[in-house]
């Protein structure tokens, strides 16, 4: 049998001290005998004691935990961009810090990855079943129409924070802020694979959302024109031969 890939789980987080503990500790108990597992937590420049939480729950938990703190907050891209660069897996999974996200569907993705054959992939969680108010429910379906009529990238719900992907994979994409919305669409703009595994949603307990309807709005606009420049000026080679030796010249398809 071959060996299992390691996993890192990302979580980027801001001002979530009263939900990280909980929620590292559900992590921890899930994955516990997954091989080299870790949690990289990112701390977003919070104004609490995030960070120090985490590092106590995981020291009395003895859980693997890569932890960081941004000295000011640079959003939810540029956070977990920070802890899949710093993340030692081959695999990531990422997750909000709010709790809303439930550890327990990290299992189902793995499952969902082990049949994917291709070297890029996406795996994307999908809320089903929401537990935001209904204005939120509302602006997240009106969101993903939009974006998946222009994209078309197969996902219902890439607000999802639940995904999983190889670390390999997202180090080919564009990085820009908000970009954590777009991974489906720049990973199949690569000629990888997606595909989506419903999963749990939680409502908050506790804290408050970074996001209003204006800068979702405005970014998401703004982005997907980005996205779509982005993919229209994409070209994946794909290799007919390689030479065998130096005397050799490889034929390629340009198609």
């Amino acid at each position: 049998m071959p060996r299992q890939p390691t996993l890192s789980l990302v979580i980027p987080a801001k001002d979530e001290q009263d939900n990280i503990a909980a929620l590292l500790t559900e992590a921890f108990t899930v994955m516990r005998d997954y091989p080299e597992f870790e949690i990289v937590l990112v701390d977003d420049g919070s104004n609490d004691r995030t960070l120090e939480t985490a590092r106590r729950t995981a020291a009395v938990l003895n859980g693997n935990l890569n932890a960081v703190r941004h000295t000011h907050s640079i959003g939810q891209s540029g956070a977990l961009a920070t802890g899949i660069r710093r993340a030692r897996g081959q695999w990531i999974a990422t997750m909000d810090g709010d709790g809303q996200n439930d550890p327990a569907d990290i299992p189902a993705l793995l499952q969902k990855a082990s049949s994917v054959n291709q070297q890029d992939f996406c795996i994307a969680g999908y809320r089903r079943n929401r537990k935001d108010t209904p204005w939120k429910r509302f602006q997240s379906r009106l969101a993903n129409h939009i974006r998946n009529a222009f994209l078309n990238d197969g996902v219902p719900d890439t607000g999802c924070g639940l995904k999983l992907f190889p670390r390999a994979t997202f180090l080919k994409l564009p990085w820009f802020d908000h970009a954590h919305r777009f991974i489906p669409a720049l990973v199949k703009g690569l000629g990888g694979d997606i595909a989506v595994v419903e999963v749990n949603h939680r409502p908050r307990t506790a804290g408050v959302s970074k996001y209003n309807a204006w800068n979702r709005a405005w970014a998401g606009i703004v982005d997907m024109i980005g996205v779509l420049w982005l993919l229209h000026r994409t070209r994946v080679p794909r290799i007919a031969s390689v030479a065998e030796n130096a005397d050799e010249q490889p034929i390629t398809d340009h198609a």
